[in-house]
C-alpha cells in the first residue's frame, strides 16, 4: 500500500518567527488518522526566520533526527556541545536520560529543515549529540545518513538506538531505481525538492509517503528531486 499525504493538508502552524508543516500530530496540532507510523512519532517540515530559533527545552528517551535543506541551524546544549549543521547535513541527539538543548538560525537566511522524531528502543542512555557533512549529490540512489541497524554499520551512518535509518539522495529527472522494502518493515518519505512516481503514485514536492506492505518501490523522477526516507520496523 502507498498512501500519499498532500503537503497541503498537513498541520500548519505560524508562530512568526516559525512556520511549520506538522505530517503528524504534533504539539497543538490533532489528527486522530495521524498519530505517525511507529517507531517515527514526528516529522516537522520548519521554516526558521533568520536570528531565531528555539531556545532551551528539555527532551529525553527520544532519537531526535535535523536534517538542514537550506540554511543553517546552530546548536547548544547543556553537554558542552556546540555546532553548526549547514544544508545538506544531517545532526543526531539520542536524548536518552535527559538534555537540555537550543536550535537558532544565526543565518541571515531563512533556515528551512526537517526535524524527525524516532522513538528509542533503547531507554537512559547517556545522551549525546552529534554532527555530519555528507555528500551534497548521490546520484540516483539513496544512502543511509543514520541508522541502528547492524547492516549499516560499514557504511558509518550516525548511530541512533532504533532499529530504523533514515536515507537520502538526489535522483535526476527522467531516472527510476528500485529500493527494496524488507519483511516486517515499512517506511515513511518525503520529496523534499522536485517530484517522482512511486509505483506509479505522483507524489509532489514536500507530500509524504507512507509505505507499507509493498517488497519494493520504483522511483521514478518526473524532475530533479531530492528524497529523505525512513526505514522502520513494524512494531507490536
Amino acid at each position: 500500500m502507498i498512501d500519499v499525504i498532500p503537503y497541503q493538508s498537513l498541520g500548519l502552524a505560524k508562530h512568526g518567527w516559525l512556520t511549520a508543516r506538522h505530517h503528524f500530530s504534533f504539539a497543538r496540532y490533532y489528527n486522530p488518522a495521524r498519530q505517525g507510523y511507529p517507531p517515527l512519532l514526528v516529522w516537522n517540515d520548519d521554516e526558521i526566520k533568520a536570528g531565531t530559533g528555539f531556545d532551551m527545552h528539555p527532551h529525553d528517551n527520544m532519537e531526535i533526527i535535523t536534517y538542514v535543506r537550506q540554511g543553517a541551524i546552530t546548536h547548544r546544549d547543556n553537554m558542552g556541545n556546540e555546532g553548526r549543521t549547514e544544508a545538506g547535513d544531517v545532526q543526531v541527539m539520542s536524548a536518552g536520560t535527559g538534555v537540555f538543548h537550543s536550535e537558532h538560525n544565526e543565518e541571515s537566511e531563512d533556515t528551512v529543515l526537517f526535524q524527525i522524531w524516532i522513538h528509542t528502543a533503547k531507554r537512559d542512555v547517556a545522551p549525546r549529540w552529534e554532527a555530519r557533512s555528507f555528500p551534497k549529490k548521490t546520484s540516483n540512489t539513496l544512502i543511509p545518513l543514520v541508522s541502528g541497524r547492524e547492516i549499516h554499520k560499514d557504511q558509518d551512518p550516525l548511530h541512533i538506538y532504533q532499529d530504523a535509518a533514515i536515507f537520502a539522495g538526489v535522483i535526476n529527472k527522467g531516472h527510476s531505481f528500485a529500493q527494496l522494502v524488507e519483511p516486517g518493515r515499512h517506511a515513511y518519505m518525503v520529496v523534499s525538492e522536485g517530484s517522482v512516481l512511486i509505483n506509479g503514485h505522483e507524489v509532489n514536492e514536500r507530500d509524504g509517503v507512507h509505505i507499507i506492505d509493498e517488497d519494493e518501490i520504483v522511483i521514478t523522477s518526473r524532475a530533479d528531486a531530492e528524497i529523505v526516507l525512513a526505514d522502520l520496523p513494524i512494531l507490536g
